[in-house]
Order: structure tokens, then sequence, then C-alpha cells
């Protein structure tokens, strides 16, 4: 019914930038929340940006004043700026986003893109 599809994903070296880019499509009325997570390997996956329906926009303390989350609504997509890139962002990042169909309101995530920052 629903499908989120992450796209940019890549190799760069510290320093560099990517950008992430997440669509959703479906059978959907309506998206919430639209954010970004990641998981390295041998570690829990964690927030690293959520763009919340009224505006709001939650960043965790590690990307602060380096990645900017930003959001298409009419295209349902959700994009992740990354700039000045470190060995230590190295992981799968995953779209997240809560979408209400007909009948439910429930959280849909992305196959996931891997980031790897190394020289």
């Amino acid at each position: 019914q629903v499908q989120l599809v992450e796209s940019g994903g890549g190799l760069v070296q510290p320093g560099g930038s990517l950008r992430l880019s997440c669509a959703a499509s479906g059978s959907i009325l309506s998206i919430h929340d639209m954010g970004w997570y990641r998981q390295a390997p041998g570690k829990q996956r964690e927030l690293v940006a959520l763009k919340i329906s009224d505006g709001t926009t939650n960043y965790a303390d590690f990307v602060k004043g380096r990645f900017t989350i930003s959001r298409d609504i009419p295209k349902n997509t959700v994009y992740l700026q990354m700039n000045s890139l470190k060995p230590e962002d190295t992981a799968v990042y995953y779209c997240k986003a809560k979408i209400l169909l007909r009948l439910s309101l429930s959280d849909y995530w992305g196959q996931g893109t891997q980031v790897t920052v190394s020289s």
C-alpha cells in the first residue's frame, strides 16, 4: 500500500556533502511526520532529524549545524542535506514517515541507503 524509496547515499570523503531523498507513494491521505534515522554496524538505530507536520524540526545533537532536513509536501518527499560529513556519520540511513491511510495512521520505513564517509 505504501512505499518509501530512498536515494542519494554513497561514498564521500570527510568534509564532503551528500543529499538524501525519500519519496513516499501509495494510497496516502496525508503524511504527518517524516524523518531520518541511521544505524551503524553494531549500534542501535538512532534519530538523525525529524520534520513534524506543524513545521517543528528536531535534530540529534551530533548533527546540529551540519545537517538540514526539509520537506516537499506536495511531492510527499523528505530530504536530508548532509554537510561537513565525518567518518562517524557512516551508517545506513533510513527514512520514516507517519502516514494516514483510509483506515489507519501508521509508521512506515524505507529500505535504507548506505552512507560511507572515508578517505
